[in-house]
């Protein structure tokens, strides 16, 4: 995003126009989900409106050319004029809904070519050529053969099922976008303006910089810590590897494997709970579960996919004896914390609200608002020399964030307008306000790719609603599967990675959602367990080349082939392509039902197996392992993800042994053997 002209360093560089729009864009998006003055549909409408803007004046037609031409705001306006239309004939569009007048054609066209256009500048062509093949088959589809025909739609039936309505450009995506996702992505913003990267780097840094392998470990931790204020892999990559992917080569990792470890780390961020990624939300709104569901199944699945990546740095760091930075240049990571704690306050209201049932956009709401409150109020307070004025303030804050629902919206905005007046009169206090109004337009610079994905898939949403498409493609998987569920679960999994070759993880989600998880919902899955499933895949598009964008991201800082980063990218993450697969057979991976039992006995197998593919992976335990013993326990890895419940095999016909005893039983005696060889060499070359 830096890169284009009109979004180049930080906000302060920005054309004034661009920048007052963004400031505009998110002071529309926090006031809408403050104090609800819209409609849903305006609110959408009015979202749309100013990303179209947006990308409009800062995204040029071609090349890195100056975009903010008169030819480029006549273009970002119009898409604005697209929602004021929206708002001002809000009652009549109810009124004749279906039945179109010709300046609700003009209207409507208009919208559809600006939102196709929108997505080439940003997106590149990919998804864009997607969802103009779905928009024909809406338009065209009833000239196909057999079962793929539906019954004929006409132009202005496509145009009112797109650009008027909840079921096209302002559909479940669009809402989610322009609610939770935006406040979120503002909610990061704020938090890395006030300094939380840094915090997240320097207790990374003093916790395992000094460990062995330290520089990769920092990596993985940063990462994951990241994860709970972007939410958003590719973000991740470009933020925290500047940093990370440089002090790994420093210190003796190859520049391929240090830019595949930040690149599978910083694509976890999406699945780790407790801020996920934005099809996290999406998830939530589109199966109605509460977001808490989606991230307690997300847990362990997270955790295992930083737990290997973990292991696999480790064994790499093992295997080519190297050593952290010395303890005294690591800084302390207790220091860091108590410099800057305050920033943990709103994070911890934020995820306190999320997991007691609070909907995303009032806690995105509260976390934002709590978050002005902290970094303006500590601007005035810390530089005060009174100590109990120091005290007050924090017993207020902690009074402010208990009592949040009975003082009410409002009045928390008049807090932060009576501070926002104060640091005017404090030294520094100017300086603060300026990160802030950066913080407001920054974050409307990073929810503009988000958006585009989302309102863009409305094509595919609207049509897919429209002919049944999704009915049709869940029979044929069915039919090719044959009632086969592991069958239908690889077809799958290959939808989902040949869909990411080209779009990002947003809309990969939304269309496999819509189009191959009702067939395995039919197959017996269960609803959140075949989302969950789709995602997964979808996030490892972005690891799985040829096109592997957090890779090329990765790379680009690195200075090595992306392709050779994806390769290394997709052994490191290979859990990844297999947690998905044993939380269909077993759901307690994903903590569905209430049996703890069960849900630990998962843990403990799949910890244990993704162990063993570390050590297959890297080739290295105790030391250097022979290939005999990579294949032995990778096959033992195999035997405790195939479902114990579903292959048995009777030994001389006294006892019946799972799967699951012969992995553990195969692994135990292979590492056993290797640890007893790696004992004996030291004795046998000193002898």
């Amino acid at each position: 995003m830096s890169d284009h002209p009109g979004l180049a360093g930080n906000p302060g560089q920005w054309p004034k126009a661009v920048f007052y729009v963004a400031i505009l864009f998110s002071a529309y998006q926090i006031i809408g989900a403050a104090f609800h003055p819209f409609s849903s549909q305006v609110l959408r409408a009015g979202h749309v409106g100013f990303v179209l803007l947006m990308v409009y004046l800062c995204f040029p037609m071609r090349g890195q050319g100056r975009p903010w031409t008169p030819l480029a705001w006549a273009l970002g306006l119009a898409g604005l004029g697209t929602a004021i239309y929206q708002w001002y004939f809000e009652a009549e569009l109810i009124q004749r809904s279906g039945d179109l007048t010709s300046f609700d054609m003009v209207v409507g066209v208009t919208l559809l070519v600006l939102v196709f256009e929108a997505a080439r500048r940003v997106m590149g062509l990919a998804l864009p050529i997607i969802c103009g093949c779905f928009l024909a088959y809406g338009l065209f589809g009833e000239h196909l053969p057999g079962d793929l025909a539906h019954r004929g739609y006409d132009f202005d039936q496509i145009i009112n099922q797109l650009s008027f309505g909840t079921e096209g450009f302002y559909g479940t995506p669009t809402y989610v976008s322009g609610t939770y996702i935006f406040l979120f992505i503002l909610f990061g913003a704020f938090l890395e303006q006030a300094g939380m990267i840094r915090l997240f780097t320097d207790f990374a840094m003093g916790m395992f910089g000094h460990k062995t392998g330290g520089p990769a470990k920092v990596s993985v931790v940063t990462s994951a810590l990241m994860g709970t204020i972007t939410g958003s892999g590719v973000a991740n990559v470009v933020t925290t590897g500047q940093f990370t992917i440089p002090l790994m080569k420093r210190f003796g990792y190859r520049g391929t494997f240090a830019a595949a470890v930040e690149a599978s780390a910083s694509m976890g961020s999406q699945i780790m709970p407790p801020i996920m990624g934005a099809v996290a939300f999406i998830m939530a709104e589109t199966i109605n579960v509460p977001y808490v569901e989606i991230a307690k199944a997300a847990l362990i699945p997270a955790l295992l996919w930083f737990g290997s990546i973990f292991w696999t740095v480790h064994l790499e760091a093992q295997r080519l004896k190297l050593t952290g930075l010395p303890k005294e240049e690591c800084p302390d990571p207790f220091a860091a914390i108590k410099q800057r704690w305050y920033l943990l306050i709103p994070l911890g209201v934020l995820v306190y609200l999320l997991f007691a049932g609070f909907t995303p956009m009032f806690s995105g709401t509260v976390g934002l608002a709590l978050t002005a409150i902290v970094i303006l109020g500590t601007a005035i307070v810390m530089r005060a020399s009174n100590l109990w004025l120091k005290i007050a303030f924090w017993i207020a804050l902690g009074l402010l964030s208990s009592g949040f629902l009975k003082f009410g919206i409002g009045v928390v905005f008049g807090v932060i307008a009576l501070l926002v007046a104060g640091c005017f009169y404090v030294k520094g206090g100017r300086e603060t306000l300026r990160a802030c109004v950066w913080a407001l337009a920054d974050g409307a610079r990073h929810a503009i790719p988000v958006a585009v994905a989302c309102i863009l898939v409305g094509v595919i949403i609207g049509v897919v609603s429209l002919t049944g498409i999704a009915t049709t493609f869940a029979g044929y998987i069915m039919a090719i599967g044959k009632d086969n569920l592991f069958l239908s679960l690889v077809l799958t999994m290959l939808t989902c990675l040949v869909l990411g070759m080209g779009i990002p993880t947003i809309p990969n989600y939304i269309i496999t959602s819509a189009i191959a998880a009702p067939a395995l919902l039919e197959l017996g899955v269960p609803l959140i367990v075949s989302h969950m499933f789709v995602f997964y895949f979808g996030l490892m598009a972005d690891l799985t080349p040829p096109v592997a964008l957090a890779c090329f991201a990765a790379g680009s800082i690195a200075k090595e082939n992306g392709l050779r980063i994806s390769l290394w990218s997709v052994r490191i993450a290979a859990c990844g392509f297999v947690v998905p697969f044993m939380a269909v057979y077993d759901p307690a991976l994903l903590m569905q039902g209430d049996d703890w039992g069960a849900i630990l006995y998962m843990l403990i197998k799949s910890v244990f197996a993704v162990g063993l593919w570390g050590m297959a992976v890297v080739g290295y335990f105790s030391a250097p392992m022979r290939a005999w013993e990579r294949l032995l326990v990778f096959a033992a890895g195999a035997s405790l993800v195939i479902p114990a419940s579903v292959f048995s095999y009777d030994l001389l016909g006294l006892y019946s042994v799972t799967t699951d005893e012969i992995g553990f039983l195969v692994a135990a005696v292979v590492i056993a053997l290797h640890v007893l060889r790696a004992r004996r060499q030291p004795a046998m070359a000193a002898a």
